[in-house]
């Protein structure tokens, strides 16, 4: 056996890709057509409206040629339509099976640092946040500032679900803010 990193396997060569454009253009169609047209598959993708902005994440999976060939479409793409584009080889993300998945709902009155406590506490418990949506919006009944975070985290398969939970939520009421921590159901 050899001590050299192996070449990766035709179809196992990555390439992440941001594409953004001003709502309500959206990348999606041309970013996903590029990717079709180079021989490349789509293997995961989310799309986001995020301020006056559309933006797509797209893991884009391929021989090393067809990854090549996506990487100089998207350069005439970014070029010739002006949409900003950032693209880079990646890797598979490694099977983390010990992870339990939990979902994470949050609202409160916005205030200042919800989010950054929010990813603050989980980090220090050794917990991964794999998705996450926040956003602020007005109460309907009485124009209130509100915050709403939904996350999913990977929990630890050796952690104590009931003392995680416990102190998640007195985590939560030190800081007024109104939350579940629930298994995923799928």
């Amino acid at each position: 056996m050899s001590d050299l990193p192996q070449r990766p396997q035709a179809n196992e060569n990555h390439l992440l890709i941001n594409a953004f454009s001003v709502h309500p253009e959206s990348p999606l169609l041309a970013v996903s057509r590029r990717i079709s047209d180079s021989g490349c598959n789509l293997v995961d993708a989310r799309l986001s409206t995020v301020g006056r902005d559309v933006a797509v994440l797209a893991l884009a999976v391929g021989s090393w040629d067809a990854i090549a060939k996506l990487e100089s479409a998207l350069g005439r793409l970014e070029r010739d339509e002006g949409m900003r584009l950032v693209w880079y080889r990646t890797s598979p993300k490694p099977l983390q099976s010990n992870l339990l998945p939990y979902i994470v709902e949050v609202v409160a009155a916005d205030k200042t640092g919800i989010l950054y406590q929010l990813a603050d506490f989980f980090d220090r418990q050794g917990i991964t946040i794999e998705t996450l949506h926040s956003t602020r919006y007005r109460a309907m009944q009485t124009g209130a500032d509100m915050f709403s975070a939904q996350l999913t985290v990977g929990i630890p398969s050796n952690m104590h679900i009931a003392a995680l939970r416990d102190d998640f939520l007195e985590f939560c009421d030190h800081l007024n803010l109104d939350a579940i921590l629930d298994p995923m159901k799928f």
